[in-house]
């Protein structure tokens, strides 16, 4: 059995949720640096995490999944991702959300 690669797949509502809190930091709290040191933060975890997409702690939420969730913690913010067999070895790790600590997950996840 050879080794299981990982394809990073991100859903719209990751960038729209992603898009949201950058405003929120750069507009409203005045702090452009804050906002782009996410981005960059938030990118640098999911590509640190994705040749190792499955050896971490899984997430069960209050619904069934067919899938399940997993988490990566950047400062605030927890990002919640899936990872989807497409093959023996091939997988997609679809980052679906990113949410702010204060957010109420159940209703979002």
């Amino acid at each position: 059995m050879g080794k299981v690669t990982y394809t990073l797949r991100y859903l719209p509502l990751f960038y729209s949720d992603l898009e949201e809190h950058v405003l929120y930091i750069a507009e409203n709290l005045h702090n452009k640096d804050a906002a782009n040191e996410l981005i960059n933060e938030v990118e640098a975890a999911i590509l640190e995490r994705l040749p190792n997409a499955e050896s971490f702690e899984a997430y069960f939420s209050l619904k069934n999944r067919k899938n399940l969730y997993y988490r990566i913690y950047v400062k605030n913010f927890t990002i919640y991702y899936v990872v989807i067999p497409v093959g023996k070895e091939k997988k997609i790790m679809e980052v679906r959300r990113i949410l702010h600590n204060l957010q109420e997950r159940d209703r979002y996840i």
